[in-house]
C-alpha cells in the first residue's frame, strides 16, 4: 500500500529535502506552500497523514489543523515548527496534533514517527466501527461535529475531548486503559501526555456532572471507565 502524505511547508529548501526523502521511502507526497492551499488539497486528495509547518502564509498551521479536525476525518497530524516554547507545543496537541517536531529536526526521526503513526492509525481504523453518533443516558456524542449534546447544554469539544469520550463510550462500563488512549490520541504515553489526558478527563466530567447515572471514574493503575 502506498500512503499519501500532505506536506504543508513554505520553505522551499526544507520542503525539497523532506519531500525527496519521503518519496525515496515510497510515499506519495502532495505539497502545499500555504495553509489555504493545503486545506483545499486535503479535501481533494484525501491524504493518509499530514505534516504541517506552523508558520505559513495565508493560514497558519494551527488554523489548518483545526479545520482538518472539523471535517471529522481521523487522520494523524505532525506539526513542524521553529516555535519551541511549551505553550506552542501544548497548543499544537490541544488543537489535535499527534506529534510535534521542533526545527531543526532529523529527517530520519521524522520518517520513524510517520511510520509509527501510520501503523497505529491504520490498526485502529480497521478495528473501529463506522459509528459516528453515540447515545448514552440522555446525551449524544456527535463525533462528526465534535459536539456533546446534553439536556441542559450543547458543548463544542476539542478534537482530543471528542476522541477520548468516543473511546470511553466504545468501552462503556468497561475499563479504557490509559496507555491505549494515550497511544491512540496523543501518540505516546509519556508522563507529560498522561497529565494532559487527566485535564481532558476533568473537562469531560464537568460537562457530565449534572447527568444522573453517568459518571467517569478512575481505575487506579489501569485507566478510566464511563458508567452509564
Amino acid at each position: 500500500m502506498t500512503y499519501k502524505i500532505l506536506y504543508a511547508e513554505d520553505e522551499p529548501f526544507l520542503s525539497r529535502i523532506v519531500s525527496d526523502n519521503l518519496v525515496s521511502k515510497g510515499y506519495e507526497v502532495i505539497q502545499a506552500t500555504d495553509g489555504e492551499q493545503a486545506l483545499e488539497l486535503f479535501k481533494s486528495a484525501k491524504p493518509d497523514l499530514c505534516i504541517i509547518d506552523i508558520m505559513m502564509p495565508v493560514r497558519d498551521g494551527y488554523d489548518l489543523a483545526r479545520d482538518i479536525r472539523k471535517t471529522g476525518i481521523n487522520i494523524p497530524i505532525i506539526f513542524l515548527s521553529a516555535r519551541s516554547l511549551d505553550e506552542d507545543v501544548v497548543r499544537g496537541f490541544e488543537i489535535g496534533g499527534n506529534d510535534y517536531l521542533k526545527k531543526p529536526f532529523s529527517v530520519v526521526e521524522l520518517l520513524a514517527r510517520i511510520e509509527s503513526l501510520l501503523t497505529r492509525f491504520n490498526s485502529v481504523q480497521q478495528q473501529e466501527e463506522t459509528q459516528k453518533w453515540f447515545e448514552f443516558g440522555n446525551c449524544l456524542l456527535d463525533t462528526v461535529n465534535q459536539q456533546l449534546v446534553t439536556p441542559r447544554q450543547t458543548f463544542d469539544l476539542s478534537y482530543k475531548e471528542s476522541r477520548l469520550l468516543e473511546m470511553l463510550l466504545r468501552k462503556k462500563n468497561n475499563v479504557l486503559e490509559r496507555k491505549e488512549a494515550l497511544l491512540t490520541i496523543w501518540g505516546n504515553d509519556s508522563l507529560y501526555n498522561a497529565n494532559s489526558m487527566n485535564v481532558f478527563i476533568t473537562h469531560l466530567r464537568k460537562m457530565l456532572k449534572e447527568e444522573d447515572g453517568l459518571q467517569i471514574i478512575s481505575i487506579r493503575g489501569l485507566g478510566y471507565k464511563l458508567i452509564s
